[in-house]
Formats: C-alpha cells, structure tokens, sequence
C-alpha cells in the first residue's frame, strides 16, 4: 500500500505484493510508544506512521488475490455516506433522537427487501404486515437476537392457560429459568460458528443435525430430531437454516423445513449471510423455495453489496416478537410520539449507527442493474473459471458442488498433500487461502472476493498452485496432518528410513507414536499414552534411535 499526501488530500494507491502480511503477533508494540503522546503531532507525522506502521501488518481484503473468506467489499458511495453518517453523528436510538435515521432505514429495507424478492410480510410499510427490516451489526447477533426472540416467546406461550406444549398442569408460576433448560434450537452441522455462540449466551440447547450427501438438511431429519427431542422431554424452540453455508456454500432444504416448523411451532430464523446479496438476481433465486415460512431472514450487504462492514440486513415477521423480548421503558427515553418506530426495542445495544446513509448511496449511485452485474461476474464468471481449470488437472478434486463464488479442492493425494499445499500456498503471501472439511476430507476454499477480480488474476493464482503442488518436495517436507477424529494434530516427520507419527490429542497431550517402515502397511512399532503436555501450538519430534 502506498499512501501518499498532497495538496490538503490523501492519496491511496495499493500495489499489491502480499496479500498476507509478513509479520508475527506482537510486532506492533515493539513500533510505538509506550504511552500516547502530551502535545499534538502533525498530521504528515501520523500519515507517515500509517504507512510504515501500520500498513505492513494489513491483511489486503481488496486484492483479487484474497481468497480465504466471502466477500468484505466497498465503494465510493458506501465510504462517502458512512463519512456523512459520521459527521451527523447522532446515536438513532429512538423516532425522537433522530427521525430521518429511523425512516430511512425503514424505507431502504423496504426497498432491499423487494429488490431480493423476500415475501411481503417482511416489509414495514404494507398493510398485510407486522414486521419489517433493521440494519444489525452482524449475522451473528441477528441469529442471538433471533434465538432470544424466539425463546421469549415459546416460554410465554408455555406459561400460558392454553398452552399446547404443558409439561405439567400449570407452568403458569414456574421460574422462566426453569422453562428455559428444557428448550432446545436446531442447526445442520454445516451453519456457522455463531450458531454455538448464540445458544452459549442464550442458555438454549443447540442440536447440530447431519446434513444429506448435498450437504443440505433435510426436512425428514429434522423431524426426527423434533420427536426424538419431545419425547426426552424438551421442547424445540429454533431451527437455524442456512443459505450459503461458510465450508462449501450449501443450502438447508427450506421447501422441507419451513413447513415442519410452521406445524410444529418453531421459530423458522435463515442465516444468508453470503448468499443473500444473490437473491438480487431473478435467477439465483433457486434456493428461495419455502421462505414464506420464515420468521427472520438475516444476510449481509457488507460482503457482496459493494457497501462496507458494518451492514446486516434483518428482517422479522412480527415485530412485535423483537419488542416484548427487548423492549425498556425508562422515563428519560420516552416521547410524545408513542406509535413511532424505536429500533432500540428491537436490539440489543441502546445506541445505533446511522448506517442506512451508506445503502442508500449505494443503492442509488449503482442501481440495482450493476449490482445485479456485478454478483453474476462474481459469482458466474469468475469462479466457474476457477471451476474449470481445476476440474482440468487430474491431480486435484471438488468434492463439494460449486454454488455462487465459492469453489472448493484438494489434491487427490490426501489431507496431507493438501495440507502442505496450503501451509506454502498461505506462506508465500501471493493469495490468501483457508481450509474446511467435507467430512473427513480436508479441504481448501477458494472464494472470489474482489470487484477487480479479473480472468488473467484467476489465470495467475491458478497457475502458483499448479506450481507448488507439482513441486516434488511437497510430500517429504515435515508437516502438521489434519485428522478430523479424536486428534487435533499429528506430525509426520521423515528420518532415513523411519517415518514417526505423532498423534496429539485435546490440550496437547500425545495419545501416541506410530512408527512405520518405507512400506506403510507394514508397522514395526507403536507407543501408545504419554504424559507429555506441549507448550504451545507446536511439537518438534526427536529422532527415533
């Protein structure tokens, strides 16, 4: 990155050389100060220090190398609106504490929720509906708010006299504690972390449930889940769909599922975090099939949208589901227009940025032709090339189906070979890649991030891994082996005609030590148990004798 100051202005030109920076945990501190300084500095100062400072250590996420998470795009538009947003500066906590900012995201969404094709009882201004759209933070805590939404409201409905779900003859005194231990939320065991995370805050039991060879959950699973559930005496609460899953961009079944939780009285939340932007195009709307029984839909115009972190997109059903959970009343927030939009009833901060300025910008300044084009270059293009050259090379595999920007490999050799790849491939700087697993198969994502994503770059990353994998030294290099069983590591390492592996369990405890000949069917010696505890995220074998 080049920085470059003139004329009262800040220039930035990137120049791409690593996508990842070379540099270790701690180096900044050895940099700067150790406490902040007692008179202004110049501004050219602080410049300068952004650029030799700060610079190296950023991860470039605007590369069209950078291929290791979904998209974290920006714009013009979005940067302006975000400057305006934070000169005005006001905290829209309420209709009273700034109007416009309450309005306005109210009619973006609208305009959003329409543009994605999302059913009608998703929008606030329409006369069939009770819900409406709120712009969030991040997925992850629209899935928190959502569980804690639906929790409120299955415990309520519990404690009521005509309750379908007693689990005793009056639960109308029984502490909400008490009720909420026997709830229980559903996921597939492809949804993201944040999943986990909201049942850890929520105290709700999270069930992951398996996933069909597509990688898709099933209607049929989960109701066998459901009455497996009820009969142990809990009572499900959730069901987490996702759109677009993180390790190979699957997709729940919802044409399956949202009828089973209409019937069985589950709130329906469907995390799109990646794939909603794609909703923006007629045709990438396949998987839409079943989500008129949604209760809250999330995904984020931060990633594919050409608008900038933060910015999640939330819509709920029934607004009022968000306000009985969230709502507080003290007298210094009230005001005289009672039957106003509050969003701070529907979150779980107080304060909100006046993030809907970006969006609309954006929305206005691109118009939803481009943006259409833009998600199926991105999408289409780009990554069916990718697509393409990979399924040319006999050495590697897809084992998962292409969706969207998402494509998915390995090397045919196995999780090792892989493994290595990657570690070099990460090392090198020239893209930035991360692993997933497709059961036990380790795998690397390659996902098509950048607007400026062109086919001679794909052409050009292609090539470097074509590169490194040939290289002959891949197989004898001493390596961490990913194993997706009861160890979190094994080391494999090569000594004249002996090869030593390390199986490291939970914690860094070794569970044993396989010792094999040049022929690998053929092990001569097993030590099994040791006590050894390791320090630290590496284990340096010694020589066998």
């Amino acid at each position: 990155m080049k920085l470059k100051y003139k004329n009262n202005k800040t220039e930035y030109y990137i120049i791409l050389i690593r996508v990842l920076p070379d540099v270790q945990p701690g180096f900044l501190r050895t940099l700067l100060p150790s406490s902040a300084p007692c008179e202004p500095e110049p501004w050219e100062n602080i410049l300068q220090d952004v650029e030799n400072i700060i610079m190296p250590g950023v991860v470039h996420w605007q590369s069209p190398h950078m291929h290791a998470y979904f998209p974290a795009l920006n714009s013009w538009p979005s940067l302006l609106g975000d400057m305006l947003a934070d000169a005005i500066n006001c905290l829209g906590f309420t209709w009273a504490s700034s109007p416009a900012c309450t309005e306005l995201e109210m009619c973006v969404m609208d305009w959003l929720c329409k543009a994605l094709g999302l059913p009608d009882h998703f929008l606030h201004h329409h006369p069939d509906s009770r819900g409406g759209g709120i712009l969030q933070s991040t997925v992850s805590e629209c899935t928190l708010v959502a569980l804690l939404a639906a929790r409120k409201d299955k415990i309520l409905q519990m404690k009521s006299s005509d309750s379908t779900e007693m689990l005793s003859d009056s639960l109308t005194d029984t502490d909400e504690s008490i009720l909420n231990s026997r709830l229980i939320a559903y996921a597939s065991d492809q949804a993201h972390s944040s999943v986990e995370k909201a049942g850890l805050i929520s105290l709700v039991k999270i069930r992951f449930l398996e996933t069909d060879e597509k990688f898709s959950l099933r209607g049929e699973t989960l109701q066998r889940a459901i009455q497996e559930d009820r009969r142990r005496g809990l009572l499900p609460v959730m069901l987490c769909a996702t759109l677009g899953s993180t390790g190979v961009c699957s997709f729940d079944c919802l044409a399956e599922l949202g009828p089973i939780c209409a019937r069985e009285g589950l709130w329906l939340h469907v995390d799109a975090a990646y794939a909603g932007s794609a909703l923006l195009c007629p045709e990438l709307r396949y998987f839409l099939s079943g989500m008129e029984f949604a209760d809250s839909f999330v995904f984020n115009p931060s990633k594919w949208m050409m608008v900038h972190f933060d910015c999640t997109a939330f819509w709920v059903k029934d607004k009022f589901k968000l306000q009985q959970t969230f709502s507080v009343d003290p007298l210094y927030l009230r005001h005289d227009n009672s039957g106003a939009t509050d969003f701070m009833h529907w979150q779980i901060p107080l304060s909100r940025r006046f993030r809907s300025l970006k969006l609309w910008f954006v929305m206005r300044s691109f118009g939803l032709n481009n943006l259409q084009a833009h998600i199926r270059h991105v999408s289409v293009s780009m990554a069916k090339l990718f697509e393409s050259l990979v399924r040319s090379d006999s050495n590697f595999q897809i084992p998962a189906e292409r969706h969207l920007g998402l494509v998915v490999f390995c090397l045919v050799g196995g999780n090792a070979l892989t493994q290595e790849l990657l570690r070099r491939l990460t090392q090198s700087g020239t893209m930035f890649l991360i692993p997933a697993a497709v059961g036990t198969k380790l795998i690397i994502r390659f996902t098509v991030t950048s607007q400026f994503t062109q086919p001679e770059d794909i052409h050009r990353d292609w090539s470097i891994i074509q590169r490194t994998a040939a290289d002959p030294d891949l197989a004898d290099r001493p390596r961490h082996i990913w194993s997706p069983n009861f160890v979190s590591l094994v080391w494999r390492w090569s000594y004249e005609a002996l090869i030593a592996i390390v199986f490291i369990g939970r914690g860094g405890r070794v569970k044993g030590v396989l010792l094999l000949t040049p022929e690998p069917h053929k092990p001569f010696a097993i030590t099994t148990q040791s006590n050894l505890i390791l320090q630290g995220s590496h284990y340096s074998p010694i020589p066998p004798e």
